[in-house]
């Protein structure tokens, strides 16, 4: 039988203990490697060469969402699980952003952790219940959200991503720079973000713009 190369990256030792013991119990998998910090991580994903990573969002003097966006574009192959106690919608938005193929809240049954485990590691993602209501919410808001953005909105946010200056997008779309910048804040107050960068990031990462914007 394949086994699943398992690497662990959680600043508990109590938990990377926990999380080995019930891996090490599974015919299917093996765990090649542990770490306790962003600098143990990338070191175990070079070297160990693990076919999934559990990582956990809560990292010390650490941000585990900003690990897992480094070590998905380091290490395309891995698949990541994020190992979290939170649910809180933008924070499972965001490490599937990042790159995680799955997301397992801490507390889970171990039963749920294998699943997740499998599934990753045949190339599928996996989300776990607690959560699943979560981007299930989140996904009908964007779309309440976008739906309710005007054809002008549409090409102001175009534009702002694109980096035009109120000014700018002004003279593109034959309207005033006061103008823009109203269309703009209807925009962010729509779909909940505060703030230029906020706005761009947000029309990116939920595909409003074309990637040629």
């Amino acid at each position: 039988m394949p086994q699943i190369r398992v690497g662990i990256v959680d600043d508990h030792e109590l938990v990377r203990d926990g999380l080995r013991l019930i891996l090490e119990n599974q015919p299917d998998m093996e765990v090649v490697g542990e770490a306790g910090d962003e600098t143990g991580a990338f070191a175990l994903a070079a070297l160990r060469k693990p076919h999934v990573m559990l990582v956990d969002l809560t990292l010390d003097g650490g941000d585990g969402v900003a690990l897992i966006r480094d070590l998905s574009a380091r290490h395309p192959r891995i698949g990541l699980i994020a190992v979290t106690m939170h649910h809180h919608e933008e924070t499972v938005r965001q490490a599937f952003l990042a790159g995680a193929a799955g997301y397992v809240v801490k507390g889970a049954a171990s039963a749920d952790l294998i699943t997740a485990l499998r599934a990753v590691a045949r190339n599928q993602h996996y989300v776990h219940p607690m959560v699943a209501s979560v981007l299930v919410v989140d996904s009908l808001r964007w779309l309440r959200q976008t739906d309710r953005l005007s054809s002008r909105e549409l090409e102001v946010l175009r534009l702002i991503t694109a980096g035009r200056t109120a000014i700018e997008a002004g003279k593109v779309l034959g309207i005033s720079a006061h103008t823009v910048r109203r269309h703009a804040s209807n925009v962010a107050a729509k779909v909940g973000v505060r703030g230029r960068v906020a706005l761009a990031r947000y029309a990116v990462e939920h595909h409003l713009v074309h990637d040629e914007a």
